[in-house]
């Protein structure tokens, strides 16, 4: 391998070898001096040197040399001056290009010369075969070997490009730049397989950038600039598979797509969804999936009705028309009747996946999911009004499809209108993402349409019908495709008929045929057994346990139903919070992770910096030393060769100098040589000075009679010129004179004129200046009036707060007065109470005193009748008269109340006892016996006279209740 001084010594000897023909010597030399780990640090020379190589890669057609060196060469500019990168690399595609354009400008027969299958695969045997033993010398072989190599070249180097800058933040418009001229490239040469591998490389660079987010200089999709770059080339291979009409691919492009906005959780402007919609719908009509195709049609008419400003009514007619028309043209059976577990499965999951491509819901949950149906897409075209919208002809196949019956007369009344409708259509000047739209495309799906709900109507009302008039009421098609068209919708459950040939006939039945009927005739056939046995043998009635048991059902099924409820909401809290606590913890993570980053970046950009300031300085003490070293060596040299001339001896003697030595002894050349000079100089500058002397001294008379010429020559001329100018000024002041008095008529006109102009102004001036002293008194007597309410305000607000202040002072002095008065007058209630309970106390001892004389009396006189009292009148009491105080006395005795009239019975009619006063009432009112706890009783315990003190008691009690 070649080493060089420095960069330009490289770059020089290139082109040594490219000018006398030697262009790979000269590549492998600047490969050997780009690989090379000596030449890391980025100068100026080597972008030159890599423009240089890369044209070397571009004429000799060496990719891999190419791809190597730019990898080399972006290591080297990558945190330097990536902008050198980027001029490379556009030099390395425009130069390419202008080759293959040349090689195609040459070729006569393009086609021909681009008839490969894959600009990747090398020649095949059987091409070499052919053209060996056909002997093909032609023009088309030529072709073949001149252009195909260099188009393949270009679609190397297009791969890369793109290959070398993925995945970089900093080269993102050059690489969505590079894609878009791979995609043009794609499409201009009609290379549907170099599109499909197009496709795959950006996808797998953005499955990358997404693996590998830790990657320095990784682009930031959450940057808007970023993200619109990645949506433009998706957007741009979606144009361009719908193009290349690579449906599939196109399909795929739109799931990047749909990918890439679920990546940032976020929608992209609305003319970009309109061209979304737009080759979504194409998509769908050439897969003849019609109901996606209608769903689209219908998301692109919101956004064109929403977003388009310049939408023309009968583009949007002709629009809502053929979203009604898509939609009409779904079959109107389910297609998963009949279906087994795995298809069902795979049919949801590819109405899930399709689903999300047209709501384009990029936050949406599972259980949030939109059910795509016929039914569904009508009701929502009646709910957003897209039948306002469209034609009367397309309002009126609507109504009849869908709302009205006419079993014999529905395809009379739908052909005319579909003859109408088959008319409509063109190019829409205001919808930019639809340039044209037929309405004859739907025709033969609405005739399917029409003929099958024809079918279903005619089942409804006969139960057979012969082939001609079935024939004869569906004009659209023959027997046999109709036959095909009943076949499917048989299949899934739509219809119910059998063909008899026969009878030329045609059987319309239940929906339970002999086929259905056998598939599930065992469980039939077991449940009517069960019907017979309940019959036969009925049930016992259940117990009285087992009906208290259902009547407490309910409520046990609601609690738990109530608890389950719950506990659903509790595990959905638990799960939100786990996922709150998920997200803040990937948050914390991703904030720490960044910061680390960034730390670890800034000390990566330090160490490079360091890095390559020290390289920077090492360099140039070196290249300082060289050339100190080559100047000192071309010194001596040249002191060497001027010593051989003069005969001396030469300076250097073998090896034994150092660069010290060399140094001063350039420099002790120099100055003799100097020295030597100067001396020189000084001899021939006296010779010099002495010839010069003399010259002059013969040149002075010369000079002299010369001057004394001139000056005579001078002053003629000068007396010339005068009179020449003289002579000028008299005329042009005769002309002057004469141009007075042409103008002087002029001047009374020019006075009036004058006088006519000051007298417009000055009224101008006049009118401007009252309307401005106008305005100005308007805006005095506005602002006075504006001060003037503005002063009542603020009396008023004070007045206002003046009179709340006086308010609250009067309601606390009020409320002062009302807590001492009350005060006064709690004071002297106490008082009266305790005057009132002091006169109480004092009758109550009084009555106590009474009372006690009383019964001193009653145990005196009941001793004295005791003692008069017979002995037979004791042994027989049944024929005596009792006494009234034995009666009295019997009534403490028993311990119960005995009333006055019992008394009485008891007593014989005697009169009553004479210790009844007003004061023992109160006992014999008393329904309750007198307590244990009474003080009289605790204190005496009498034989008789106990309810007394309960009297007074109770009384007192009673008295002191009543005062209070």
């Amino acid at each position: 391998m070649a080493t060089f001084a420095r960069p330009e010594n490289a770059l020089k000897r290139a082109e040594e070898l490219i000018n006398v023909g030697q262009k790979q010597e000269s590549l492998e030399a600047l490969h050997s001096f780009i690989t090379s780990r000596r030449y890391r640090a980025w100068t100026r020379t080597h972008e030159k040197i890599m423009l240089k190589y890369v044209e070397l890669c571009v004429d000799m057609r060496r990719g891999r040399y190419a791809k190597d060196g730019l990898i080399q060469y972006r290591g080297i500019c990558q945190q330097v001056n990536i902008t050198s990168l980027e001029e490379v690399i556009k030099h390395f595609m425009q130069m390419a290009t202008e080759k293959a354009e040349l090689a195609r400008n040459q070729a006569h027969a393009l086609e021909e010369a681009l008839d490969v299958d894959d600009l990747e695969a090398d020649k095949r045997p059987e091409d070499l075969l052919l053209s060996y033993v056909s002997g093909e010398k032609g023009k088309d072989r030529s072709d073949r070997e001149l252009v195909t190599p260099w188009f393949k070249f270009l679609w190397e180097t297009y791969r890369t490009v793109l290959e070398i800058l993925r995945n970089n933040s900093r080269l993102e418009s050059l690489y969505a730049m590079t894609a878009h001229r791979a995609f043009q490239f794609c499409k201009q040469y009609k290379r549907t397989t170099e599109f499909r591998r197009l496709s795959e490389i950006i996808r797998n660079h953005l499955s990358n950038l997404n693996k590998y987010r830790d990657q320095r200089d990784r682009p930031d999709l959450a940057v808007p600039e970023s993200l619109q770059l990645y949506l433009d080339t998706r957007f741009e291979q979606l144009k361009v598979a719908a193009e290349l009409e690579l449906w599939q691919e196109a399909f795929r492009s739109i799931e990047d797509i749909y990918g890439l906005m679920c990546m940032v959780k976020k929608k992209p402007k609305a003319s970009l969804m309109v061209i979304y919609y737009s080759k979504l719908l194409e998509i769908f009509w050439m897969s003849s999936s019609h109901l996606y195709h209608a769903y689209a049609w219908f998301k692109l008419f919101m956004f064109q009705k929403n977003f388009n400003k310049n939408l023309t009514h009968k583009d949007l007619q002709l629009i809502a028309s053929s979203v009604v028309l898509a939609a009409l043209s779904v079959p109107p059976y389910d297609r998963s009747y009949g279906a087994s577990h795995l298809e069902l499965e795979n049919e949801k999951e590819r109405s899930l996946r399709v689903g999300n491509l047209i709501s384009f819901d990029v936050e949406s949950k599972p259980e949030n999911k939109e059910v795509l149906s016929r039914s569904s897409l009508l009701l929502d075209l009646v709910s957003k009004g897209v039948m306002t919208c469209v034609t009367q002809e397309v309002k009126d196949l609507y109504q009849i499809l869908e709302h009205e019956f006419f079993p014999l007369d529905l395809a009379l009344k739908v052909q005319p209108l579909l003859t109408k409708i088959s008319k409509l259509g063109g190019k829409t000047a205001s919808a930019s993402s639809v340039p044209e739209t037929q309405l004859s495309q739907y025709v033969p799906f609405i005739e399917k349409l029409a003929a099958l709900k024809l079918l279903q109507q005619v089942s409804q009302l006969y139960q057979t019908i012969s082939i001609d008039n079935l024939s004869t009421i569906i004009p659209f098609f023959d027997f046999s495709t109709l036959e095909k068209i009943s076949v499917d919708s048989i299949k899934y459950n739509f219809l119910t008929m059998i063909v008899d040939y026969r009878k030329s006939a045609i059987f319309f039945g239940s929906k339970s045929l002999e086929s259905e009927g056998l598939r599930d005739h065992l469980s039939v056939f077991a449940a009517s057994l069960s019907k017979a046995r309940v019959m036969i043998h009925p049930p016992a009635k259940t117990t009285s346990k087992l009906e208290d048991r259902v009547s407490d059902l309910a409520e046990v099924i609601e609690k738990e139903h109530r608890r389950l409820l719950a506990r659903k909401s509790i595990i959905e809290k638990r799960k939100e919070e786990q996922e709150r606590q998920l997200l803040e913890m990937e948050r914390e993570e991703e904030a720490k992770r960044q910061k680390l980053q960034k730390i670890t970046e800034e000390a990566e950009q330090r160490r490079l910096a360091t890095e390559f300031e020290q390289m920077k300085n090492q360099r140039i003490l070196r290249e300082i030393e060289e050339r100190e070293l080559e100047e000192a060596q071309a010194l001596l040299q040249e002191a060497e060769k001027r010593g051989k001339k003069k005969g001396k001896k030469p300076v250097l003697e073998g090896e034994k100098i150092t660069m010290k030595t060399l140094m001063d002894l350039a420099h002790s050349e120099q100055l003799r040589e100097k020295q030597e000079t100067e001396k020189k100089v000084q001899k021939l500058a006296k010779t010099m000075d002495h010839l010069e002397r003399a010259k002059r001294e013969e040149a002075a008379p010369l000079i002299e009679a010369a001057s004394q010429r001139r000056l005579v020559e001078e002053e003629a001329m000068h007396k010339y010129e005068q009179q020449q100018e003289i002579a000028m000024s008299r005329e042009r002041h005769a002309g002057d004179l004469e141009e007075k008095r042409r103008l002087g008529r002029l001047l009374e006109n020019k006075q009036i004129l004058h006088e006519k102009v000051l007298s417009h102004r000055m009224a101008e001036y006049k009118r401007l200046k009252e309307e401005k002293e106008e305005r100005i008194n308007q805006i005095i007597r506005s602002r006075k009036q504006e001060r003037e309410a503005k002063r009542k305000m603020i009396y008023f607000l004070r007045s206002e707060e003046e009179k709340q202040k006086r308010f609250r002072e009067e309601e606390e002095a009020r409320k002062l007065e009302e807590m001492e008065r009350r005060k006064k007058e709690d004071a002297e209630r106490k008082a009266k109470l305790d005057e009132i309970a002091e006169k109480q106390r004092q009758r109550e001892l009084e009555l106590e005193e009474k009372e006690i004389k009383r019964r001193d009396e009653l145990l005196r006189k009941s001793s004295s009748m005791f003692s008069k009292t017979e002995t037979p009148a004791l042994t027989h009491p049944a024929d005596a008269k009792p006494a009234v105080p034995v009666a009295v006395d019997a009534t403490p005795s028993t311990g119960k109340y005995v009333p006055r009239f019992r008394m009485a019975a008891e007593g014989g009619g005697g009169q009553a006892p004479p210790t009844a006063d007003k004061w023992s009432t109160g006992s014999r009112m008393d329904d309750h016996p007198p307590q244990q706890s009474d003080r009289w009783r605790d204190d005496r315990r009498p034989s008789f006279g106990g309810g007394g003190s309960s009297s007074r008691q109770s009384w007192s009690s009673t008295r002191a209740r009543g005062d209070r």
